[in-house]
């Protein structure tokens, strides 16, 4: 189901002959290979050629050759180059270090280095909880994946993680103003994960856990928030989960549905599933029942991980078999996060009336959205070219925000549950079946969280202290 965007944009570069049909021709030929034109821009002309520049969007690189191919085979035109717009953004990378202060003469230089800096370092040494007055680390998170689960692309290692982590810090620096730095480890061992993490932390007021794999990162997240006394949060897991069940708050209003007469059904019991389950559980639904490759899972099933086993614990009343087809029957709302193409209209048709689908698999879903919106009254994806879009963006920046606002040792559920609440309150009076979540460019939606989060985080301090 790929169509054309600017995830897959293209330049080319190409001489034409100077008449007046060549502007239509080079256009039309984009049409006619399914590109969408975005740019048409002459950059030389001659008495006997022009040279332009055609922008389009194409679906893949296999359409932005063919689309190349046509373009060369028209009379008269010769391709010069082909630029990928998206690669030409990652050239030398996504961040810098850009200094604070003005480092102009003498006087600055000996308070900001030496020998000024000691008298710092000193008051840090006496008392280790002024690093966050007094250094970067007050505004610091540091974004660590070991390269295992990047995106749909599965173990590809730290390297070519590098570029999905510079990404998120660059959302976390637009988004929130927070100061994130990409944490690329070259082992992908438990114990070596959680021995270099707590090496490092110093150094930040705050982890981002991010495409590590299932189960390891359960334990690694778990292990860590019991070592350090900073907050960890795994984004694959807890933002996904927030943002989910902002999402459905906001869809159960539009079908006019409580949650706690609502059956659930959740494919994929990975990182992200299991944490949804564990925060819709906090929502006390009639039931979830979670399905994953081997089907529904449930207590009888045999060969559970730990995971799964506290899945099938507190999931599955009936304790229900089959497979996810069977699971969808008279179910109220699904959510997927597991694998594109899993059912179809007609298992869309078996659900409860007024169904809500959330199909997120990324960038395939588990239905075609326009074939789940025959039977369902709320569609959502993780796409940005549908309705309705179910982005982590909408929640890491101002959860980290209100973390670092509040000098925050640890993270827990109240607070996750507070920001839900946080993004599914700033849609507002706005709210509409293609309309259940802010857009992630909404201004107000990352200080809305922040503060949400900042919130629950001073009272939980009060609560322990009192």
């Amino acid at each position: 189901m790929p169509v054309p965007g600017p995830g897959y944009s293209i330049t080319v570069r190409l001489e034409a002959p100077p008449s007046a049909s060549a502007a239509g021709d080079l256009t039309t030929a984009v049409g006619q290979a399914g590109g969408v034109l975005t740019a048409f821009d002459v950059v030389e002309s001659h008495s006997d050629a022009i040279v332009v520049d055609i922008t389009a969007n194409v679906s893949s690189a296999d359409h932005a050759e063919d689309l190349t191919k046509a373009l060369n085979a028209l009379p008269g035109v010769q391709v010069r180059k082909v630029s990928d717009r998206t690669f030409l953004m990652h050239l030398g990378g996504k961040l810098e270090v850009s200094p604070k202060v003005a480092l102009r003469n003498r006087d600055d230089l000996s308070r900001a280095y030496t020998p000024g800096v000691a008298r710092v370092c000193q008051a840090i040494a006496a008392n280790p909880e002024d690093a966050r007055r007094l250094t970067i680390k007050r505004n610091t998170v540091a974004v660590v994946t070991d390269g295992s689960a990047v995106l749909g692309l599965g173990n590809i290692g730290p390297s070519a993680a590098l570029p999905v982590m510079e990404g998120k810090a660059a959302l976390f620096k637009k988004f929130a103003g927070v100061d994130a730095w990409p944490v690329c480890l070259d082992t992908q061992d438990t114990e070596e994960i959680i021995r270099i993490v707590r090496a490092l932390a110093p150094v930040y007021a705050g982890i981002n856990l991010e495409d590590i794999a299932a189960p390891r990162c359960f334990e690694i997240e778990a292990r860590l928030r019991e070592q350090l006394d900073i907050p960890v949060f795994h984004d694959d897991q807890h933002g996904t989960a927030i943002v989910v069940v902002a999402a459905l708050r906001n869809a159960l209003r539009v079908v006019g549905k409580p949650i706690e007469k609502c059956k659930i059904v959740v494919s994929g019991v990975g990182a992200a599933g299991s944490a949804i389950i564990r925060l819709l559980l906090r929502k006390a639904p009639a039931d979830i029942v979670a399905a994953d490759i081997d089907g529904i899972v449930h207590s009888g099933r045999g060969n559970l991980d730990d995971n799964l086993s506290w899945v099938a614990k507190n999931t599955n009343k009936d304790n229900a078999t089959g497979t996810l087809h069977d699971a969808l029957v008279d179910a109220d709302v699904f959510i997927g996060v597991s694998a594109p193409n899993l059912f179809g209209a007609e298992q869309v048709a078996t659900m409860a009336d007024n169904a809500v689908v959330f199909a997120l698999a990324n960038p395939d879903p588990e239905i075609d959205p326009l074939e789940a919106q025959k039977h369902a009254a709320v569609v959502a994806t993780g796409r940005s070219d549908y309705p309705n879009q179910i982005n982590n963006v909408l929640a890491f920046p101002g959860v980290f925000r209100g973390l670092l606002d509040a000098q925050a040792h640890h993270i827990d559920d109240e607070m996750l549950l507070a920001a839900a609440d946080a993004i599914a309150d700033v849609v507002d009076d706005r709210l509409n079946a293609s309309f259940i979540v802010p857009s992630v460019f909404d201004a107000a939606v990352a200080p809305a969280v922040a503060e949400a989060v900042r919130a629950a985080a001073r009272k939980e301090e009060v609560a322990s202290t009192s």
